[in-house]
């Protein structure tokens, strides 16, 4: 047999196929992806990283871990027997509200929450929101304060709300980079208050803090 004959047949044999064995499910999906689309999501998921982090006490160091009990809140500081709690409750109700036999306590009013638009008769489903959160203001600064100021931030008026129980707990601990509300309308007033009070109470902002905040402002008017 000729040198030529044996190439041309060795041309002819079909070539084993090889593929690339890929998870099932999800990882199958994401493999189907572009490219770039793949890229994306990490690029995505890194700053999500990042931004989660830059809120730890590793990357922003504190004189003392925080802890909840630093912030005496709650408290009855004018002597009416409605705690702090109670007081915010009575003054967000939009109707006069009802309370207790003994006047301690507010069992009834209608609250138009801030965060979601949802309006509630019940105090039962409603959070007092501290708009700048406790562990918030501890990180910029208030893990330096003495004890009364600390007291004083966690029950100042000027920095809590009623707002629904769901939207406070999906808040948990965020500055205006981590959350907004879920109703837009709110989102400029909400972001204009907590910049306000960190001021106020001479609490820093951190440079991606700063500049959200700043833009969000801005954009607002």
């Amino acid at each position: 047999m000729s040198t030529s004959t044996r190439r041309r047949r060795s041309r002819s044999r079909p070539r084993r196929k090889t593929s690339r064995r890929r998870g099932g499910g999800l990882l199958s999906l994401v493999w189907r992806l572009p490219r770039w689309a793949r890229w994306l999501g990490v690029i995505v998921a890194l700053g999500a990283g990042v931004l989660e982090g830059r809120e730890s006490e590793w990357l922003r160091p504190v004189a003392v871990p925080y802890s909840r009990d630093l912030y005496a809140h709650w408290l009855d500081t004018d002597g009416d027997c409605l705690d702090t709690r109670q007081e915010i409750l009575a003054r967000d109700s939009v109707i006069r509200p009802t309370f207790s036999a003994d006047g301690c306590r507010v069992t009834g009013g209608r609250w138009r929450d801030p965060y979601t638009g949802r309006t509630f008769t019940d105090p039962s489903a409603l959070d007092v929101d501290h708009i700048v959160p406790l562990s918030e203001a501890h990180r910029s600064g208030a893990d330096r304060w003495e004890p009364a100021r600390r007291a004083a931030f966690a029950n100042n008026p000027g920095n809590l709300i009623a707002v629904s129980a769901s939207a406070n707990r999906s808040k948990a601990d965020g500055d205006p980079l981590a959350w907004l509300p879920p109703a837009w309308p709110y989102r400029c007033a909400y972001t204009a208050h907590f910049a306000g009070t960190k001021q106020d109470w001479g609490l820093e902002q951190d440079p991606l803090e700063r500049w959200f905040t700043a833009g969000v402002r801005w954009v607002c008017g």
